[in-house]
């Protein structure tokens, strides 16, 4: 049998750290602690050479369940619709009203740190409804 493997999830992004910050918000995740030696990141990015600062950022669940995030500044602006997006489970074994007004709740949340609302996706007898979103890059994830 082959093993569990944890996994990373990797954005490109303009600028790492500020969007790292915005998903700490939004997951509850922190920033792991600087390597060795240094005091905070801000002294680790200053040590690296000038092409190379802030140039990735990354965070974590302090539980350790959860995938760690990492963030690395790409040249390249988003042009279009992601192929791979987050999904926020904020609506879990809710249903109808209730769930929509989790969603609603936690969009109005988002939206105040810099999130877009995109569109609303109501049940269709399949899916439950989702709330379509974008970060403050422009990368879509969903509230669920």
């Amino acid at each position: 049998m082959t093993s569990v493997k944890q996994v990373q999830v990797t954005f490109d992004c303009a600028d790492p750290e500020r969007l790292a910050r915005f998903w700490c918000e939004v997951l509850g995740y922190v920033v792991p602690p600087p390597p060795e030696g240094f005091a905070t990141w801000g002294d680790f990015d200053r040590s690296l050479p000038p092409e190379d600062q802030g140039s990735a950022f990354a965070c974590v669940d302090p539980s350790g369940v959860g995938p760690r995030l990492f963030f690395q500044r790409v040249p390249e602006e988003k042009v279009v619709k992601n192929r791979l997006h987050l999904d926020v489970r904020v609506g879990t074994g809710l249903v109808g009203e209730e769930r929509l007004a989790a969603l609603e709740a936690e969009c109005a949340r988002l939206v105040a740190l810099g999130a877009v609302r995109v569109r609303l996706l109501l049940a269709d007898g399949v899916n439950e409804s989702c709330l379509v979103m974008q970060d403050i890059e422009g990368n879509e994830f969903c509230l669920d």
